[in-house]
């Protein structure tokens, strides 16, 4: 067995493929031993991806992309995405009224809460949705730069008048009375290769990240085979922070709202997520897709169910 150790961001059910493929032996199919570690804070996944502590970092992909083609004083970042397990946004807007689909518009003159400590893909993608729609960001309010746990306070408490987090948590949100679901980004925000895999630089003669895809991509195809009521006990054991009910839900509409389609990250998706990038400044223009990503570990999916 091949030694696989993933340093995430965190431990998010918009992940589940990954869980299950270690669940069902997928990767142990591959010849690989897997697992995961999360760590605080979360930039250390780029310490241990640099010193050979893990063989893959998982977050977004803002991060390679704001790292690449920068010298730091020549000792630079070569951080290359390989593979995607979340091609949609796993956020929520939670508002005061109910609404069933993204209104950009209500924005307009009203403040959003977002959290800001964990990193800039929320703040990026929101605005990028705005831009899309037509509005200029800077007509809109946020309060952004703070711990989610303290927004999430705040805004039951009457701060603000939209608040942006996981859709789990909006979920539990809404059950507890503090706020209604004004948007579902899965349904309502589109493609997007919101969570990838990368290394420092791409490994000479090493297969695994091949076989890995291979074993993601049946995880990914299990998960879209199977209602989430049928292995609710599985996720009750990965992610005891959420009530089973929610989990069950929240798996659901991600199966159907496609979520995993791939572990190959598409054109188009990250094309649409390049512009976002550069949009709020993190790089100059747009990546070109073959400039950060190598595609080579992906040649060895199936064309069928996984690619």
């Amino acid at each position: 067995m091949d030694r696989f150790l993933v340093s995430a961001t965190g431990h998010s059910l918009n992940y589940l493929p990954h869980y299950v493929a270690v669940w069902q032996g997928y990767f142990k199919d591959e010849g690989l031993d897997v697992s995961e570690v999360v760590p605080r804070p979360w930039d250390l996944v780029l310490d241990h991806i640099r010193d050979g502590e893990a063989e893959a970092a998982l977050g977004g992909i803002w991060v390679p992309s704001m790292f690449h083609g920068r010298d730091f004083q020549a000792q630079g970042r070569n951080l290359v995405p390989f593979a995607q397990i979340s091609n949609r946004a796993p956020l929520a807007l939670v508002g005061r009224e109910a609404s069933y689909a993204f209104d950009a518009a209500s924005l307009v003159g009203r403040t959003v809460l977002m959290k800001g400590s964990n990193g800039a893909s929320v703040g990026i993608y929101l605005k990028m949705m705005l831009r899309e729609a037509g509005i200029d960001p800077a007509r809109v309010n946020f309060i952004q730069d703070l711990d989610a746990g303290i927004l999430q306070d705040c805004f039951a408490g009457g701060m603000g008048d939209f608040l942006l987090i996981d859709l789990p948590g909006a979920l539990a949100y809404q059950a507890a009375g503090k706020g209604k679901l004004a948007a579902i980004f899965a349904r309502d925000g589109g493609d997007i290769p919101w969570s990838v895999y990368y290394t420092e630089g791409v490994p000479e003669g090493d297969d695994r990240r091949a076989r890995f895809m291979r074993a993601l991509g049946r995880g990914m195809a299990w998960v879209n085979a199977h209602e989430a009521a049928s292995f609710k006990d599985f996720l009750t054991e990965t992610f005891p922070a959420i009530a089973p009910e929610i989990a069950c839900e929240v798996v659901d509409l991600y199966r159907e709202m496609n979520m995993w389609t791939s572990p190959r990250i598409g054109e188009k998706s990250y094309a649409r997520w390049q512009k976002g990038i550069a949009d709020a400044h993190l790089t100059e223009t747009p990546i070109r897709y073959d400039d950060l990503i190598d595609s080579a570990p992906s040649l060895s999916l199936n064309s069928g169910a996984v690619a």
